[in-house]
């Protein structure tokens, strides 16, 4: 969703200028494109990221979760809020609230 919104706000399709891999590219990124990087590991359960970076300076957002319990306690909070809810699609920014009703 993020990269979404990054190329939302640059008037250019994700698919376009997304790169998902780099393995064995060295160098800098060509211009406009949007990296995406991967790390899995040891405590790593859920780490997320975003960086908006330009020559000399880097502002990065990141999330961190040291277990799995807070993922779980957003699916049954998730679950509670659908209960009664008529067929559709839905997603948590429902949940949250930041979808008006």
């Amino acid at each position: 969703m993020l990269g979404e919104a990054a190329a939302r706000g640059r008037g250019v399709r994700l698919d376009d200028v997304a790169r998902r891999a780099r393995d064995g590219v060295v160098g800098p990124r060509p211009a406009g494109e949007i990296g995406f990087a991967v790390l899995r590991g040891g405590g790593i359960v859920g780490e997320h990221s975003v960086s908006f970076l330009s020559e000399g300076e880097r502002l990065t957002l990141s999330h961190a979760a040291g277990d799995r319990s807070m993922f779980a306690r957003g699916a049954i909070a998730a679950a509670l809020w659908v209960a009664g809810r008529p067929p559709g699609e839905y997603d948590m920014r429902d949940v949250l609230g930041f979808n008006a009703s």
